[in-house]
């Protein structure tokens, strides 16, 4: 399933609201600025910082 066009047009990163790079295979969400990574589970993005993974 991918994500629409509008979906990503708005997402942000919960912690500083700066821009966040979709990952190939859309697996997750990198916000490069926080390098936090925020998964993608059954095809909805989890945008919680609690649930991020630091890179």
């Amino acid at each position: 399933m991918a994500l629409s066009a509008e979906l990503l047009a708005i997402l942000v990163c919960p912690q500083c609201k700066g821009q966040i790079d979709l990952e190939p295979g859309e697996a997750g969400f990198v916000c490069p600025a926080c390098r936090l990574r925020y998964p993608v589970r059954d095809g909805i993005p989890v945008m919680l910082v609690d649930e991020a993974e630091k890179i």
